[in-house]
């Protein structure tokens, strides 16, 4: 990273994001079904309304579906598993799909519940299916032991936001954090198809509490943008990170997303961790 960026970001800005708190809106209303029904029928697996996002992304989680499983399971004082499952982003030369699904093991308390995610993605032609973990401090990966990410109370949400125009690479929004708290970045995670290999990166730790993943860089094709900043603070520089986490501020520059985004109903076998 350049040794001015922490200078120049004072003049670099977007504007702040609004804050929504990590903890359960009162006004939500339950509408979940039995809380035994499977993961192939539950009417909570497709998303169907526009969601809000705790930190403002234009590249929203379903945040409205964790609130309103929360107050489901805290009106009732019970435990349950419940899935949701993501929109299918297309890769536009329309051989790849890449969906999410996500799993909320709650409990009354939010602080005790936890939210984790896999991503598929999907060889459209041969119907073969791989999964794309992150590496980020609260990743869920089976393959990986991470005491942190076992912790009650954390949340990570892996989605896919855009495809390269040339289909050779898929840019994912890997959000993570802790209930209850104003504790929550987002990280970029990049599969390379040619090299079969996801890296996962975030602006090298500058003086931002919080990360938003906002898109590819128009001007450098192979980086990423990043709006960064604290609560309460009005200028968000924007940051471009590349493959190796190297950062710079982003100048005159604008985030880009391809791909076609569609919902699918889930119909058949499903990898399983």
């Amino acid at each position: 990273m350049t040794s001015n960026v922490s200078t120049q970001a004072q003049q670099a800005h977007t504007p702040e994001p609004t804050h929504v708190p990590l903890g359960i809106d009162p006004s939500v209303s339950s509408s979940l079904a039995n809380p035994d029904v499977t993961e192939e029928t539950a009417p909570d697996m497709i998303e169907t309304v526009e969601q809000s996002d705790p930190l403002d992304s234009p590249h929203p989680v379903p945040w409205n579906w964790v609130l309103t499983t929360q107050a489901e399971l805290a009106a009732s004082d019970t435990v349950g598993l419940r899935y949701y499952r993501s929109q299918s982003l297309i890769s536009p030369d329309g051989q790849y799909a890449a969906y999410s699904r996500i799993s909320m093991q709650g409990q009354p308390e939010f602080y005790r519940s936890r939210v984790t995610s896999v991503m598929f993605l999907e060889d459209l032609q041969t119907g073969d299916l791989q999964t794309l973990t992150a590496s980020s401090p609260l990743s869920d990966n089976p393959l990986v032991s991470n005491e942190d990410a076992d912790m009650p109370g954390t949340f990570a949400i892996l989605l896919p936001v855009s495809w390269s125009p040339s289909s050779d690479r898929l840019l994912a929004r890997q959000f993570e954090g802790l209930f209850s708290t104003s504790f929550a970045s987002d990280y970029a995670v990049i599969w390379d198809r040619q090299k079969n290999r996801t890296y996962t990166v975030a602006p090298e730790p500058i003086d931002y509490t919080h990360a938003v993943l906002l898109g590819w860089s128009q001007t450098h094709p192979d980086q990423v943008l990043f709006r960064v900043g604290e609560l309460g603070e009005e200028r968000w520089p924007v940051l471009s990170v590349d493959f190796q986490g190297e950062t710079n501020l982003a100048f005159d520059d604008e985030p880009i997303v391809y791909g076609q985004v569609v919902n699918q109903v889930w119909t058949g076998p499903q990898a399983r961790w």
